[in-house]
């Protein structure tokens, strides 16, 4: 691996957004649920000293038994799976054992990519050659190109929230989310806009099944959600160019792309003997839709990563790594996460701050680090996985300074929905005198608009159950 108006536009009488914040907190950075936020003031030294050395240290026999660990599952998985599922006599049970087979599958596919992407920051092991081997196998395995991502996934993390050089979830200002929405000729002081601004429900459930399935491979191929490189088009913005005018690599990665594409080329290739062998249906099923759960996962996980209420984005001359790698959020999904995604999910925050830190130390290495940044850890443990997506792929649509602190570099998320919960973007009309707000549309707005609205025991409990093996030593 890559991220405002308000119902109607106000009147000299209708100013929501000062009606709404109350007078201590005018001149604040707010978040998007009116919350003062304070820039981080703890330092990376900070951090790193709090951190037990050993969390720092991968176990090659370790990291190894869980990729054995996943396959065995994957195996185990396949071998039941055609042996037994066959055998139900009914069709609508037969159809639903194989939904249960695809979704289990496409949760051990998910850790796989995981393992990958520890191989990718050099947590996998110490050997830089056994990283780079056992991340191309997985990822290949996955139709992912290794180092064309762990080179851009890379620039993620050393500019994470940097509005100018993220490389992923990069999110709107309003201006371009008006223009990508409406067109380039969209004018955010239209009240019109406040009518077409909130999707129908049906319209954010087909655009996240869109985005769910083909928004990994999107980025991969096209650069969605990733920076502008200043409107660079075509080959150049896809992970499997290796050409020199690639706007992710450098001369000398090049020879790494090529066997990254290789690597891919040589999965397709071997779905195809196999779709020849034992059909194409049962390649399908056995491998197709498990990674399409993949993709589903991997955007889905990233996506609540750095997208909240919450969560800050600065621009280049107020962003330092600390802020950025503070800008993001740790969630809970349960059993799934800590014992077959490898804890990504509740420890994401610790994996941004040092991101060599070995997933099966990370739930440990967060402990100590929440004691360095206090209130500006943030975690979510409470909102269920899937409620928070729906809720923030609804509300978290560009990002903007808030009103009093033009020119700080800092942006959080608004919407246009001009919900009385939420801090409202700043004001539309710019001042203009030709904008005329029908006074009787506010009410019905607001009313339409109203309608879209333990974790360390159990890891202790997963890991516990995962490494009772002996060749869990360090190594």
């Amino acid at each position: 691996m890559p991220p405002s108006t308000r119902s109607a536009t106000p009147s000299p009488a209708t100013k929501p957004k000062t009606a709404n914040m109350p007078q201590e907190t005018k001149g604040l950075h707010l978040d998007l649920d009116g919350k003062v936020f304070e820039l981080p003031n703890f330092t990376m030294k900070e951090i790193h000293d709090a951190i037990p050395a050993h969390c720092f240290k991968p176990s090659t026999i370790r990291s190894m038994a869980y990729v054995v660990r996943d396959f065995f599952y994957y195996s185990v998985l396949v071998y039941v799976a055609t042996k037994y599922i066959p055998m139900i006599p009914s069709t609508p049970l037969r159809a639903l054992a194989w939904a249960a087979y695809t979704t289990l599958a496409g949760f051990v596919f998910t850790g796989i990519w995981i393992l990958a992407h520890e191989c990718g920051h050099g947590a996998f092991s110490k050997s830089k050659k056994l990283n780079y081997t056992m991340g191309l196998i997985m990822h290949s395995f996955l139709m992912v190109p290794f180092h064309s991502w762990r080179l851009s996934h890379s620039q993620h993390h050393k500019a994470t929230g940097n509005m100018d050089k993220d490389t992923a979830f990069v999110p709107h200002e309003r201006k371009s989310w008006l223009e990508t929405k409406f067109g380039s000729k969209a004018k955010d002081n239209l009240v019109e806009f406040a009518e077409l601004a909130e999707d129908s429900p049906i319209a954010v459930l087909w655009h996240c099944i869109i985005h769910q399935l083909f928004g990994w491979p999107g980025y991969l191929l096209f650069n969605l959600t990733g920076q502008k490189y200043d409107g660079a088009k075509g080959a150049r913005i896809s992970h499997f160019y290796f050409g020199e005018d690639s706007v992710f690599f450098k001369p000398q990665e090049l020879s790494l792309i090529m066997l990254s594409d290789v690597g891919v080329a040589a999965m397709i290739a071997g779905l195809i003997w196999a779709g020849q062998v034992f059909g194409s249906w049962n390649v399908i099923i056995l491998w197709g839709i498990p990674w399409l759960w993949v993709n589903n996962w991997i955007v889905a996980i990233t996506f609540l990563q750095h997208t909240d209420a919450s969560m800050p984005h600065y621009d280049n001359k107020t962003w330092t790594f600390a802020r950025g790698a503070t800008a993001t959020i740790d969630r809970d999904l349960g059993f799934i996460d800590t014992h077959l995604f490898h804890d990504i999910i509740g420890t994401h925050v610790c994996h941004h701050l040092v991101s060599t830190i070995p997933f099966y130390h990370a739930g440990e290495a967060s402990e100590h680090i929440k004691r360095v940044m206090g209130q500006h850890y943030k975690a979510d443990v409470k909102t269920p996985f899937w409620t928070a997506f729906w809720r923030n792929q609804r509300t978290c649509k560009f990002v903007e300074e808030s009103e009093g602190q033009e020119g700080s570099g800092v942006y959080f998320f608004r919407n246009l929905y001009n919900r009385p919960e939420q801090t409202q973007p700043k004001d539309l009309t710019h001042g203009a005198k030709d904008v005329v707000v029908k006074e009787d549309k506010i009410p019905v707005m607001q009313a339409v608009m109203s309608s879209g609205r333990n974790l360390d025991a159990r890891r202790r409990l997963s890991q516990s159950a995962q490494l009772a093996l002996p060749i869990m030593a360090e190594a």
